[in-house]
């Protein structure tokens, strides 16, 4: 049987104490997730995080941590994520100097193989996980291209979204084959289609209720090396409510054969 984790964003609201939080990776694993990605200790400590995890028997695969941090506070972030027990240490997008032009890109890029040459040493990886908006180009050439082709693939790895990838116009798939062997960690994220009540703009929605083509992307994600499958839906959930959008898209994994 496949683990299926969870982006612990989508259940963001839920960790306003520390008994919710517990209870809150309680229900994850009785929905049946094994593993969690991090976006934050919200009212945790990182030793309390990584306690109540473990307890509910969630494995922490992997976080979207401050990236001044990662820079500047180096061997800090290394101790947390050494307590997390994991060694993914990455950003959920990269900062916003380095989105306006490509000079200030390439700067990033500069910095992310630095501080990754220094984390490698000792067993850890950055990752980067995309939005759409590296899909805009600068001289001829997309962000992500210049991701890429910068990024050092020995110390670097991709946590590559489905739903902005496709938001951003470019192939899934596609990008998954580039990509192959750099991606730690695959989220799974579906589209719902444009029109309607929402309006004429795609939307994030539980798996299966949208039109991402899992049935093919998820096997050729495994076959490229993807280690980790983690659902993420950051709103828009069924009847406003995470815990039935979150079960509802693992049932809609295990259902389907799509992850057994």
């Amino acid at each position: 049987m496949k683990q299926i984790g969870l982006q612990i964003f989508t259940v963001r609201d839920y960790f306003k104490f520390p008994e919710m939080a517990k209870a809150t990776f309680r229900q994850m694993a009785e929905i049946g997730y094994t593993q969690g990605q991090t976006a934050g200790f919200y009212c945790l400590t990182p030793e309390e995080f990584a306690a109540a995890a473990k307890d509910a028997g969630i494995e922490i695969v992997g976080t979207h941590y401050d990236w001044n941090a990662i820079l500047n506070d180096t061997e800090k972030t290394m101790k947390i994520h050494e307590i997390l027990g994991t060694t993914n240490i990455g950003i959920g997008g990269m900062p916003g100097f380095a989105r306006e032009t490509k000079e200030g890109l390439l700067q990033f890029i500069e910095q992310a193989n630095e501080v990754a040459a220094k984390i490698n040493k000792f067993g850890f990886k950055f990752t980067y996980h995309n939005h759409s908006f590296e899909f805009k180009k600068f001289d001829g050439k997309t962000m992500f291209d210049y991701l890429v082709e910068g990024l050092d693939p020995k110390t670097c790895s991709f946590v590559l979204d489905t739903y902005w990838v496709q938001h951003g116009g470019a192939d899934v798939r596609a990008t998954i084959e580039r990509l192959a062997g750099r991606i730690d960690i695959l989220h799974l994220k579906d589209m719902g289609a444009c029109g309607g009540e929402k309006g004429n703009v795609p939307y994030i929605t539980s798996i299966g209720d949208g039109n991402i083509n899992f049935k093919d992307i998820v096997p050729l994600a495994e076959k490229t090396g993807v280690k980790s499958f983690v659902v993420e839906q950051d709103g828009n959930w069924v009847d406003n409510d995470p815990f039935k959008a979150i079960k509802n898209s693992y049932d809609y994994l295990k259902t389907s054969g799509i992850l057994e």
